[in-house]
């Protein structure tokens, strides 16, 4: 036999085994069931070819089909009208200590005001139109003007959907929002609950464990360092590999494993979906008795 044909028959051998070891129909069903989370609640859509980083998406929006806008108080019901399980909701902080659901740092693209959020008090963002820069067509015509004053603060999201799932989303890294936003839970008179889950960078995060230290959380860089190990080694899906991630997980390392989202790249996860989510859950699960502690 030539040394072609036992390259070729390696590879095959090679690409039956990691198809068996990664193939999802052999894995158990996953318990549970899924939940559907509506991103920013019920939102315009916009296009994204060659969008930037720094693009305003508000001028990039498709023609309405609907009026709702993004982390408001209608969006929000509107989606779980709709069949929600969750709703996630951008927040950050105002310059008096409010907490406010807003997407951007900056006012200009969506909104008739200027400069950053955090440098206006409540009151000045209140007198804000957050439908003032959405256009389909170029700047023509601006078809959700109007809607002053509904900008909300955390209070006002929490009052709205009390009992339901809310996943919050810090915007920045500042650990002070993290008090800030507890502070708004009390004076909406409610509690953390474990229908409440957090994410963000992670110096915000840890500040808000100190409130809220049972609560769901994941950190963006945290992520991405699992998204991207689990890419470069998830194929080999040995147990061990779960201990090691684990480990590593709480020192700040790879695998943050609290969650791990996953949108549009679900075709590049090894074992996509039953394999993958029986591997994430041996991952997270509670460190046995008779194992040490993590260092």
């Amino acid at each position: 036999m030539s040394k072609w044909k036992i390259l070729g028959l390696l590879i095959a051998v090679v690409a039956v085994t990691l198809s068996l070891v990664n193939a999802s129909w052999i894995a158990p069903a996953p318990r549970g069931r899924l939940l559907l989370v509506a991103h920013r609640g019920v939102a315009q859509q916009f296009s994204r070819e060659g969008l930037g980083r720094q693009d305003c998406t508000a001028t990039r929006i498709r023609k309405p089909e609907h009026v709702y806008i993004e982390n408001t108080l209608p969006s929000i019901q509107r989606a779980y009208f709709l069949g929600a399980d969750a709703v996630e909701v951008d927040v950050q902080q105002s310059r008096d200590g409010q907490m406010v659901a807003f997407h951007d740092a900056m006012l200009e693209c969506r909104t008739d005001g200027r400069g950053r959020v955090r440098d206006h008090d409540l009151a000045d963002l209140k007198r804000l139109d957050v439908g003032y820069g959405y256009t389909a067509d170029g700047g023509k015509t601006f078809p959700l003007r109007g809607r002053i004053g509904a900008m909300p603060t955390v209070e006002e999201v929490l009052r709205a959907a009390p009992s339901q799932r809310l996943i919050f989303h810090f915007k920045t890294r500042e650990p002070g929002d993290a008090d800030a936003l507890a502070a708004a839970f009390q004076r909406a008179g409610m509690p953390i609950h474990d229908k409440i889950a957090f994410y963000g960078p992670r110096p915000v995060l840890d500040r808000m464990r100190r409130h809220a230290s049972k609560a769901w959380m994941f950190d963006t860089a945290g992520v991405k360092a699992c998204s991207i190990d689990y890419l470069k080694w998830g194929w080999t899906g040995p147990k061990s590999r779960g201990n090691h991630a684990r480990k590593r997980s709480r020192s700040g390392a790879a695998c943050h494993l609290d969650g791990l989202p996953l949108i549009d790249y679900q075709w590049a996860i090894w074992g996509w979906p039953n394999r993958f989510l029986a591997r994430m859950a041996d991952r997270s699960a509670p460190t046995p008795a008779s194992e040490p502690p993590p260092s």
